[in-house]
């Protein structure tokens, strides 16, 4: 016997003999038996020793004599008691509302769409496609001029694949040619449509790059060229102001025009040095640069919100 036997059964011989001592013994009171025994004979029935079931009275409203008479109970028809009548229980159940029985307000579920939303596949927003424009656009095009390009690149998502070749539709929003105030050409492009496999899907979109160049707010813009404008003011005064000296240094070959040679320098001078001073004020209304895109011009149309795909 190994030693986890041998205290199981040590520990089982201590409990058996703890309980047989006589300090567990239980000694019961009989007393109160023999009191029942006393005030009640067994040998009776409980019914015979309960008290009578009260009678049911009626308590069916009194009818008018008048109404009693013009009432005819058919003979065929038994009668049966008020008592009968009121103790039995109905055979069926009457059909009442479950809400108002319970006090629960009923809710209609959503109505979904005829469409199966849950087939929808989600191009999430920030996706980019490179795509070639199939149409030329310039600072002279029209609000509402439709473009159109082509992706050169697959686009792979969870569940879809926007392959190389797919038509986008895109639309000038704005568009102005070059300012008098230095400012160039405008072109405010977007892209709103998606043609996949014959569908066409509606889209918010904007062109990020054109041309290789990254687009900021949506603006494709010409040159600005304010500071142009004003470096050619200041190369205006400094050539008048070269043919002013040469003008004096001829001059001053001759005996009789030495006396004026100074003239034409100090002329010069005035005026170059008047373009220079006046150089940022006459550049505001030097215009700036044009901006034409020709067709087959690179961009990168990026999604601002997410395009569903049924």
């Amino acid at each position: 016997m190994d030693k986890s036997s041998l205290k199981k059964f040590i520990c089982s011989a201590l409990a058996i003999f703890i309980c047989l001592m006589p300090a567990y013994s239980l000694e019961l009171d009989m007393s109160v038996d023999e009191e029942i025994r006393k005030n009640y004979n067994p040998s009776k029935l409980e019914l015979d020793a309960l008290p009578p079931i009260p009678e049911i009275k009626n308590t069916a409203p009194k009818t008018p004599a008048s109404t009693a008479n013009s009432i005819s109970v058919p003979t065929s028809v038994p009668q049966k008691s008020v008592s009968q009548t009121s103790t039995q229980p109905p055979k069926t159940v009457p059909s009442t509302d479950f809400a108002k029985n319970t006090g629960k307000v009923k809710k209609d579920l959503p109505k979904t769409s005829t469409k199966d939303d849950f087939a929808a596949i989600k191009i999430k927003k920030g996706t980019k496609f490179l795509v070639k424009s199939q149409t030329a656009v310039s600072d002279y095009s029209r609000a509402g001029a439709v473009l159109s390009f082509v992706s050169l690149e697959p686009v792979t998502k969870r569940y879809i694949t926007i392959p190389a070749g797919t038509v986008f539709k895109g639309v000038v929003v704005e568009s102005h040619q070059p300012q008098a105030t230095g400012n160039g050409g405008l072109i405010v492009l977007k892209a709103d449509k998606l043609i996949y496999k014959g569908s066409t899907y509606s889209m918010d979109a904007r062109i990020t790059k054109a041309g290789g160049k990254k687009i900021f707010f949506n603006n494709i813009k010409g040159k600005r060229q304010y500071w142009k404008g004003v470096g050619v003011q200041i190369d205006k005064g400094e050539n008048f102001y070269q043919k002013s000296r040469r003008a004096s240094k001829k001059l001053a070959d001759n005996p009789v025009g030495v006396i004026i040679s100074p003239i034409p320098t100090i002329a010069g001078v005035v005026v170059y040095a008047v373009n220079f001073v006046g150089s940022p004020l006459f550049s505001i209304y030097y215009k700036g640069g044009h901006i034409s895109l020709p067709a087959g011009t690179l961009y990168e149309i990026k999604l601002n919100e997410d395009l569903y795909i049924y």
